[in-house]
């Protein structure tokens, strides 16, 4: 008996692992058929490899990156570049912050906390949340610009509309898949639903919550590089301004000041991690 059952140990130790495509396994035909549909997609597209890599292509792109690398750092013209910065900072920070605070309003009812919840404004919220995010920064601002007129109210109002929305489905998610024992241990108590969410929900979703805003902010101060192709202000509107000339050294000061934003959210985001999680 110790025998057989130090064989069957050893042959659930070293069984060789399973084949990488079984005809009944169903994900395995799904892949397959995504794998299949991206190979005849680039059928009916017209890339033209042999124009790409060209001589006379390399060496276009090659004296646009040479004017890339030689940014403009005129004081007049850093003088207006340090606003601007400022302005795209303060757009992102203030349209992420109310993204945020509407977000969470929005998930509350559109998740459902417990399996007795009736959740009865589940699937108008989570529509409404479809609508906002659905909706790109750039038609919002072009939309906003009508009441708001030229500016970074229009950009700001832009980013938080459709950040809400993209906020409010990812905390309706982690609401929903939160775990559910502190929660069912105040409701047996009688604890109203408002406390039951402050208390014993929220702590538990608070560093993930703050990563999904972190990271929204960083994408949002991207966005606010579009959103000056509509005249919303910033950055944006500097780089939609000095590329339309073809001016690649002030282009390229932009995109450095850009970058250097990215850059400061991103440590932002990492020291409020590292904090949280001591």
């Amino acid at each position: 008996m110790p025998g057989k059952l130090q064989t069957t140990a050893a042959n659930e130790r070293f069984r060789l692992p399973p084949p990488l495509f079984s005809a009944r396994c169903k994900a395995c035909w799904f892949v397959a058929g995504l794998l299949l549909l991206t190979v005849l997609s680039f059928g009916s597209l017209d890339l033209q490899w042999a124009k790409f890599f060209s001589a006379e292509s390399m060496g276009k792109m090659g004296r646009f990156l040479a004017e890339l690398l030689a940014p403009a750092h005129s004081p007049a013209f850093l003088k207006k570049l340090l606003p601007a910065t400022f302005e795209t900072l303060a757009m992102s920070a203030v349209g992420t912050l109310l993204a945020a605070i509407g977000g969470l309003a929005l998930a509350l009812p559109a998740s459902r906390t417990h399996a007795d919840d009736p959740a009865r404004w589940r699937s108008p919220t989570r529509l409404l949340l479809n609508a906002l995010r659905s909706i790109p920064e750039l038609v919002w601002a072009a939309l906003l610009l009508i009441a708001a007129g030229l500016g970074p109210l229009a950009g700001t109002l832009a980013l938080a509309l459709h950040t809400t929305g993209v906020l409010g489905r990812l905390f309706a998610e982690a609401i929903e898949n939160a775990p559910t024992g502190p929660a069912f241990a105040l409701r047996l108590r009688g604890v109203p639903e408002g406390r039951v969410f402050l208390y014993a929900t929220l702590p538990q979703l608070l560093p993930q919550l703050l990563s999904y805003t972190l990271y929204r902010w960083e994408n949002n101060i991207r966005a606010a590089a579009v959103l000056g192709v509509v005249g919303a202000g910033g950055l944006g509107q500097m780089l939609a301004f000095h590329m339309s000339l073809f001016q690649m050294g002030e282009t390229s000061s932009v995109l450095i000041a850009m970058m250097a934003l990215v850059a400061l959210v991103d440590a932002v985001s990492y020291g409020a991690r590292r904090g949280m999680s001591r």
